[in-house]
């Protein structure tokens, strides 16, 4: 006979559209090689900067890191952003666990009334909680374009800023070439220039580039 209850231990999963930034905000520079997985993109990437950088150091160019992430959640613009995002998903994510609850509450309630309900009324408790579960799950797929949207439109702004505040570091420097910290499997750590680079943004470094591309 088939059965008409719900699969058992329903999970909709977590909004996870700022954990990126938080926890790029909390990790400290590294100045010595750090091993760990990778999804084979970053594999690929990584070694495409690590080529270029093998190239460039041999050809005499000066090269230096950045680490993006981190130098953008420790400006200020940054962390208001990270914390306005945070915020934004803490109230959408207590929405998706309260949904969730409730199905879950609802799967075990049919669960222990199987017995004694009838087949027909076991079906249509059953569809009504597969109609919630669907809408709970798009609810979550809304609630992740709307996070990312929000993210984008942002942190986008904050991260064309930094990048021209690199462009000036870069220069005071003499630096020919900057690539992201998180590209590389190791850097001497006077050739980082994160901590450089977000004192001049938050003193005002990006104001001044704009200033500066505005001049003709």
């Amino acid at each position: 006979m088939k059965s008409f209850l719900p699969e058992p231990g329903f999970t909709c999963n977590k909004l996870r559209g700022t954990e990126g930034w938080l926890r790029a905000a909390s990790r400290p520079s590294r100045s010595t090689a750090v091993s760990h997985r990778r999804p084979a993109s970053a594999v690929l990437v990584a070694f495409a900067a690590f080529c270029i950088v093998s190239t460039s150091a041999a050809q005499g160019t000066k090269i230096a890191v950045v680490d993006l992430q981190g130098a953008l959640l420790q400006t200020e613009d940054g962390m208001s952003a990270a914390a306005t995002l945070k915020n934004y998903t803490v109230k959408r994510q207590a929405d998706l666990d309260r949904r969730q609850t409730g199905l879950q509450q609802e799967q075990n309630d049919l669960v222990k009334q199987s017995r004694l309900l009838s087949r027909k009324a076991l079906q249509r408790r059953t569809e009504h909680w597969q109609r919630r579960m669907v809408d709970t799950q798009s609810k979550f797929m809304d609630y992740n374009k709307q996070l990312q949207k929000k993210q984008a439109g942002m942190m986008g702004p904050i991260m064309k800023k930094l990048m021209a505040v690199i462009r000036r570091a870069a220069s005071k420097r003499g630096v020919d070439i900057v690539v992201d910290r998180a590209a590389v499997p190791y850097a001497r750590a006077d050739l980082d220039l994160t901590d450089m680079v977000v004192q001049m943004y938050n003193s005002g470094g990006g104001a001044a580039e704009k200033t500066d591309d505005a001049k003709p």
